[in-house]
């Protein structure tokens, strides 16, 4: 793998569910979750529709029967970082709340995986209630035959029909010696089963899910308030932070994302819609509202207007892999916190500056509440988020390259665009195009704000991206 992901050049792997252009795209069908599990030997997906689809990796070293023993030629770069389609299932299915009338969504908002010690993989997904603890299995289906009654051959789960037995001289007298069935062939299936509904312990939406590192336990977030959770217990959770006032009236912000340390079980760090990420530690207090570290950068008020808190509101939070940093993604930046340093980040990336002009036209058209994943590479070199256009961007973490790919089979490609008409009140760029072909600046007729890559993941030991552009998932190497 190269030495910088965001100084490479990256190249397509493959795609799952691609479309063919102009084709209709379902609503269920659009990704709404990715997630690779611990040692990226598996990836998950969820959609809209409630539905979970998980893939697992290829081992291009494997040489079955047959074939010839001699060493594999070299393989080319990015071939053993290939997925295959293993299953899928019904995760979540829509619901009505009576109480409140509301329709409850079946769309998957996070899927996490746990760790687990034999060939069973485990994962927990929610929707805006529920969450569920699915176990994924190897089930054997065998196929008998050799029964007693002629033209009966019939699979292990399969039997006659009850006429047909009645009515055959085997069912008067035997004529013949009892034969008893035989298995013939035994297939492999894979098959999900919900183990565990962990429900009814959230009043507003559930934006977060998170395993802790003791593999025990898990956290759950919504709006206002964060519940613990034992893995194996599904009748009680325990409150952990709750920043609901007793007036509503007084509520200035909520809870956006939530997130336990990679190392230390007893820390989790959650962010909010004020741009603030706050640190606690579950051994001071069995409810942890006072935190113990809280990250934010003040703005001046020289820069405020009518959007900054909107623009502000950070929506997703990811640990590096050794527990140093914290990276956060609000609408306009991608940020870098070390746990170190409160008062600001050790790192600010651009990633949306082309359309602080453009805000009102956001804010009219609801794309400035859109909610982009972040994501950030196993040796914490370089970090990724996503973008409009089905663009998304690599940034190194220290050395300040940026890259521009765009979701497709060619990445890399660079579209020669008719010019847009000049606009006297567009933002310049100074420092010309940007690294992949494209400007920083993009015109606002350039910006295809239905096309947007909200989810993404990165490969937890190699430089291997996965993103989720609408109801097809690409997967990319550097």
């Amino acid at each position: 793998m190269a030495s910088s992901a965001a100084g490479s050049e990256w190249q397509f792997l493959q795609c799952f569910g691609e479309r063919t252009p102009g084709e209709d795209i379902q609503e269920a069908d659009i990704i709404s979750a990715v997630e690779f599990d611990y040692d990226g030997l598996h990836l998950a997906t969820g959609d809209r529709g409630g539905r979970v689809v998980l893939f697992e990796r290829v081992n291009p070293h494997v040489r079955g029967p047959g074939m010839d023993a001699r060493a594999a030629p070299p393989l080319p770069r990015g071939a053993s970082f290939e997925y295959r389609y293993m299953t899928e299932f019904q995760s979540h299915e829509p619901e009505f709340d009576y109480l409140k009338s509301l329709e409850i969504e079946e769309k998957i908002n996070k899927v996490r995986w746990c760790r687990s010690s034999n060939n069973t993989r485990m994962l927990l997904s929610t929707n805006d209630k529920t969450v569920k603890l699915w176990k994924v299995y190897e089930k054997k289906v065998s196929c008998l035959s050799n029964f007693n009654l002629e033209g009966k051959n019939t699979a292990a789960t399969g039997s006659p029909r009850p006429n047909a037995l009645a009515n055959s001289p085997a069912a008067m007298r035997l004529t013949q010696p009892l034969r008893l069935p035989r298995v013939t062939s035994t297939e492999v299936l894979l098959a999900a089963r919900c183990k565990r509904v962990f429900a009814n312990a959230h009043t507003y939406h559930i934006n977060s899910i998170s395993v802790n590192s003791d593999q025990q336990t898990f956290l759950s977030a919504d709006d206002l308030r964060i519940n613990l959770w034992n893995l194996e217990i599904t009748e009680q959770s325990f409150n952990i932070v709750d920043i609901k006032p007793a007036n509503m009236e007084d509520l200035t912000e909520v809870i956006t994302s939530a997130e336990f340390h990679p190392q230390h079980c007893n820390v989790f760090a959650y962010s909010s819609s004020k741009g603030c990420i706050r640190l606690a530690d579950m051994r001071n207090a069995a409810l942890c509202d006072r935190h113990t570290k809280a990250f934010e950068e003040q703005e001046s008020q020289a820069n405020k207007s009518f959007f900054s808190e909107i623009i502000a509101s950070i929506s997703d939070i990811t640990f590096s892999r050794d527990g140093r940093y914290i990276l956060s993604r609000d609408y306009m930046t991608l940020k870098l916190w070390d746990l170190a340093k409160e008062n600001a980040p050790v790192a600010t990336y651009n990633v949306h500056e082309h359309l602080r002009a453009r805000l009102c036209d956001l804010y009219e058209n609801d794309s400035i509440f859109d909610k982009f994943d972040c994501c950030m590479s196993g040796r914490g070199d370089a970090i990724a988020t996503g973008s409009y256009n089905n663009l998304f961007r690599v940034f190194g973490a220290w050395n300040g390259t940026d890259l521009t790919l765009e979701a497709s089979r060619d990445p890399m490609r660079k579209r020669l665009q008719a010019p847009a008409k000049t606009n006297r009140f567009a933002i310049r760029n100074k420092n010309g195009p940007s690294k992949g072909g494209r400007s920083n600046e993009q015109s606002e007729a350039g910006t295809d704000y239905a096309s947007k890559l909200l989810h993404l993941a990165w490969h937890p030991e190699a430089n291997v991206v996965a993103a989720a552009a609408s109801n097809s998932l690409y997967m990319y190497c550097a």
